[in-house]
């Protein structure tokens, strides 16, 4: 069995803890791992390997957090891992289309999402077990959850048994309260279990055109260590996802029933449920030197990374970041998405990314930042470089912490060492590379009249992020 595990999606719902270039998937939430992480871990006791669908970013991210495991409970060994990279986002039906299209028609593939919590481990591998059952004799399955709850944010699958009835849209609450007394709907999970070459069948009966422009897309495909979609190839496919696409259409469609401690996290809500109370009903993520300090304050969730104390206060959501604080009433957390996109109005960068930004040659710090200049604390994994670039508006000044670096500056290539220096004019072209063992950390001062992350010229890269694929 396949693991195709989705990783798109950018978490908006749960800033400023999740941001675009680093989603709620691949931030560490319960035991010191990411749901991403445990999903690998959860279902590599079912599945042989595993096929990532995601963007470039999300991609480079995958592989550092696979990295992690690989030392610690996932085994490679035995365990493969393939990429397939969407340079935009059609939703689940073409994701998965494309997934299948690179494996085998007999193949019985699991599909998940990468960000979902399951508490309930033995119980989902039960589920798993009688899903592949059903998928060996030519089903498409799907996983409904319990309710436990009238839920009005998702949809409803209506059941008898592993039959489906009828898929049904996100509900009011009167409906919701009347399908969790009928006994017999449950919460569409996104998860699903067929062979691969059943799906691309009822894909291509019940929906031609994604069928068709999908394997176009595949077959257009670059191959290096992963499978890259062609950007015009991916714009062309139809956005539908693959309930709409396949299985409220389909007559070989069946449902497994399942209670196994699920939730997908949607919300700040929903991550205080998830998330363990002190004897008042407060949920706390912090560390142990900045635990809250809470005097008669009750049912409140509190992330923090730092001190943060609460006097006389009930039923917030507090959410503080590096640069950003969220503040709400519990119950109200689905706002937070119109927040996000009055950022995205101001074109500030906080929807986007964290004070420390993951790249895939290691990340970097804004230490300040004003008017004019921009001050960096850079750190460079040993063997990467950054990409042959060049800016317009910006020059840099380097120096260097620790570790060695190998500059290009022009025609120029030359070491600097620790407590050492180097200039870059604008518009000179350069690139920085660790040659050594131990991580390179840099300051970096930033100076010139735009000083945004947008102003960069890539001419070669290691990681093709020049490409428009």
């Amino acid at each position: 069995m396949t693991n195709i595990i989705l990783c798109g999606g950018s978490g908006t719902r749960l800033w400023p803890l999740s941001r675009t270039l680093m989603p709620k998937q691949f931030v560490k939430l319960f035991h010191d791992r990411s749901l991403f992480q445990e999903t690998l871990l959860r279902n590599q006791k079912v599945c042989t390997s595993q096929l990532i669908v995601s963007n470039a970013e999300q991609y480079f991210l995958a592989l550092d957090q696979i990295e992690e495991l690989a030392t610690e409970q996932l085994s490679t060994d035995h365990y493969q891992s393939r990429y397939l990279l969407e340079p935009i986002g059609r939703n689940t039906a073409p994701a998965i289309a494309l997934a299948c299209f690179a494996l085998e028609p007999e193949e019985i593939v699991l599909v998940t999402p990468s960000d979902h919590l399951i508490e309930d481990e033995g119980s989902y591998l039960e589920a798993i077990r009688q899903a592949s059952s059903l998928a060996e004799q030519n089903y498409l399955v799907t996983f409904g959850i319990t309710p436990q709850y009238p839920e009005t944010g998702f949809g409803y699958i209506e059941a008898d048994g592993n039959d489906v009835r009828a898929f049904k849209e996100k509900p009011d609450l009167t409906t919701a309260q009347r399908y969790l007394e009928a006994g017999n709907y449950y919460w569409n999970s996104g998860m699903f279990c067929f062979k691969a070459g059943l799906f691309l069948e009822e894909l291509n009966r019940y929906a031609p055109d994604i069928y068709a422009t999908s394997h176009t897309a595949y077959t257009e495909a670059k191959y290096d260590e992963m499978i890259r979609i062609h950007h015009k190839d991916m714009v062309a496919i139809p956005e539908e996802s693959i309930d709409y696409a396949v299985m409220e259409k389909s007559d070989r469609v069946k449902v497994i029933p399942s209670s196994i401690g699920w939730s997908d996290l949607g919300s700040f809500d929903a991550l205080y449920e998830a998330l363990p109370k002190d004897k008042d009903h407060n949920a706390l993520k912090s560390t142990d030197s900045t635990m809250p300090m809470i005097q008669n304050a009750k049912n409140n969730l509190i992330i923090s990374e730092k001190q943060v104390a609460l006097i006389d206060v009930d039923d917030l959501l507090i959410v503080d970041t590096a640069d950003a604080l969220l503040i709400s009433k519990k119950g109200k957390s689905q706002k937070v998405k119109e927040v996000v996109n009055q950022l995205k109005a101001r074109h500030s960068e906080l929807p986007n990314i964290h004070v420390t930004a993951h790249r895939p040659w290691g990340t970097y710090t804004i230490l300040d930042e004003s008017k004019g200049y921009k001050v960096k604390r850079i750190v460079v994994k040993p063997g990467k470089r950054l990409s042959l670039q060049k800016h317009h508006h910006r020059s840099e000044h380097w120096i260097v912490v620790s570790g060695t670096a190998l500059v290009t500056r022009g025609e120029k290539t030359y070491t600097i060492n620790a407590n050492e220096s180097t200039y870059i004019p604008i518009g000179e072209v350069h690139r920085l590379e660790n040659v050594g063992k131990i991580p390179l950390i840099m300051i970096e001062a930033q100076v010139g009249e735009y000083v945004g992350e947008d102003d960069i010229v890539r001419l070669e890269d290691d990681f093709k992020r020049m490409e428009k694929r």
